[in-house]
């Protein structure tokens, strides 16, 4: 879509080619293996979203039963159900098709949302959420808000409660480099494909979650052992399907529709499981697809011993966590470079960051450090940490090469402006207060001190004659030499001197022309 926009400056134009190609290099350094972590975790997801909808048509299916049974009993309780099934399937079926666009639009018409080829693509999300005119982003936030507003008045439990309402929530965290911008901004503005399909699926996700959970709040409503029953089925709940390896695997096992005051006997491996609110817990010490079966037994009215089958699968991942620069890939040695860490599904107040290969790390916010490693040409590395149930675990190393700052731009102060060559009135140049340097390319913006520069005038035989400074100002010999020239006449600045915040002091190719006006 053409959008009319403001005439820019050249500089500015070369500014923004510039952070054009710099998204290209990032993007094309976007580790796989990260791309790879995402699209495991969105696998993870969609398995857990599944057997969350079957457990959710279950109770359904039991809301038929009972209302076939008993409708002036159940009637109140049957219709908000058929309302959360409305108002859910709503939101997720939203979810799916934005999936589908942004694929889509990275991949062209046949993209596939199993099958994501350009995972790393920056742009797609971007335009199907935040395009003028035709983006969605506003659409889902809106959708969103307006479910949650609904589905937690029929949640009972306040515990249940806040975890559905912090699930779904849209607010932007309170830093200073969200400020500015909205939740459509701040969770889709150049998003990875695969990251983008990700968010998408855990919504889809927590929907699925919030259903459930006031599917439960409601049949809680109805006396079961008032209304007849004529299928029983065994339910396993876990607490999550992906797990990280080392972690713990806990689930409960239920049997839908019994009397709460006859517990039931739970089998697994042909061993009866020694828990009274019958969770099933065991170690997660490798990655891969694993699965448990058992059975339950209890005994209906009539006194014959009822047995169901049941089979849960489950998914243990790697850690996975990434660590990134926030200006680009590398690190500077002796300057502040701000880093940023996260761990998909951990809170950053979990995460910890620290960093080995020389240097110091500051904590600099939720989730963002300052590095400040010392050698040039060697690599720091960082380690993530994170406390999971207790104990500390770590999620990865991340290597970054350690590079000298580049050299800066020498420019003349005059007032408020800073000329870098070319012609300029002598009278500017005798109220010029200082010769200073400074890397401005639109991604780093980091001032130099100047400790001293040479001038050179030419007299009526062309002969050159050099002058020194031992610092950043003119010195009145200087000065003196620029007050003789006449209108047209030129000088160089050369042999320029700048120490930048790595401390390190440097001579800057080049000479400055200077024009007398």
């Amino acid at each position: 879509m053409a959008i009319e926009k403001k005439k820019i400056s050249p500089r500015q134009k070369m500014i923004n080619l510039m952070y054009v190609v710099l998204m290209a290099m990032l993007a094309l350094n976007v580790s796989s293996d990260v791309l790879n972590g995402f699209s495991l975790v969105d696998e993870s997801l969609n398995r857990s979203t599944e057997n969350a909808s079957l457990a959710n048509q279950g109770i359904y299916q039991s809301f038929e039963e009972q209302y076939k049974a008993n409708p002036e009993k159940v009637k109140e309780w049957y219709d908000k159900a058929q309302n959360v099934r409305l108002i859910s399937d709503s939101l997720y079926n939203l979810a799916e098709e934005l999936k589908i666009a942004i694929v889509k639009k990275s991949d062209g018409e046949e993209g596939d949302i199993h099958n994501i080829v350009n995972r790393e693509d920056l742009e797609a999300a971007t335009y199907v959420m935040l395009a003028p005119g035709t983006g969605r982003g506003q659409e889902l936030y809106d959708a969103i808000n307006k479910y949650r507003e609904s589905i937690v008045k029929m949640i009972t439990d306040e515990t249940q409660k806040k975890i559905v309402e912090s699930n779904l929530r849209t607010t932007v965290p309170d830093k200073p480099e969200t400020l500015g911008k909205n939740w459509q901004e701040y969770m889709f503005e150049t998003m990875p494909t695969s990251a983008a399909v990700t968010l998408l699926t855990k919504l889809q996700n927590d929907v699925r979650y919030a259903e459930g959970e006031v599917l439960h709040s409601l049949i809680s409503n109805i006396g079961v052992k008032d209304i007849r029953v004529n299928e029983l089925n065994a339910y396993v709940i876990p607490q999550a399907l992906t797990i990280v390896q080392g972690g713990k695997f806990s689930a409960q096992i239920v049997m839908a529709a019994v009397d709460t005051t006859s517990r039931p006997s739970i089998f697994i491996g042909g061993r009866e499981l020694q828990s009274p609110n019958g969770i099933y817990e065991t170690s997660c010490g490798s990655t891969g697809e694993f699965s448990f079966k058992g059975y339950i037994e209890m005994m209906n009215a009539s006194g014959e011993r009822i047995r169901r089958d049941f089979e849960q699968k489950y998914s243990v991942i790697a850690p996975a966590a990434t660590v990134s620069a926030d200006i680009m890939n590398v690190l500077y040695a002796g300057y502040e470079n701000p880093m940023s860490v996260s761990v998909p599904g951990i809170p950053t107040s979990k995460i910890t960051l620290s960093m080995a290969g020389g240097g110091s790390l500051t904590p600099n916010g939720e989730g963002k450090y300052i590095a400040k490693p010392t050698e040039v040409g060697k690599e720091v590395t960082f380690t993530v940490s994170a406390q999971l149930e207790g104990r500390t675990q770590q999620m990865g190393e991340f290597k970054f090469r350690v590079r000298k700052l580049p050299d800066p731009t020498a420019f003349i102060v005059n007032g408020n402006d800073q000329f870098k060559g070319g012609r300029l009135s002598k009278q500017a140049i005798m109220e010029a207060t200082q010769l200073s340097a400074a890397i401005d390319d639109g991604l780093l913006n980091i001032p130099f001190r100047v400790t001293g520069f040479e001038t050179t005038f030419f007299d009526n035989m062309g002969m050159a004659i050099p002058e020194v400074s031992s610092g950043s100002s003119f010195t009145g010999r200087q000065k003196d030499m620029i007050r003789q020239l006449s209108r047209g006449k030129r000088f160089y600045i050369s042999k320029i001197k700048a120490v930048g915040p790595d401390g390190i002091e440097r001579t800057l190719n080049g000479a400055m022309e200077v024009i007398v006006n």
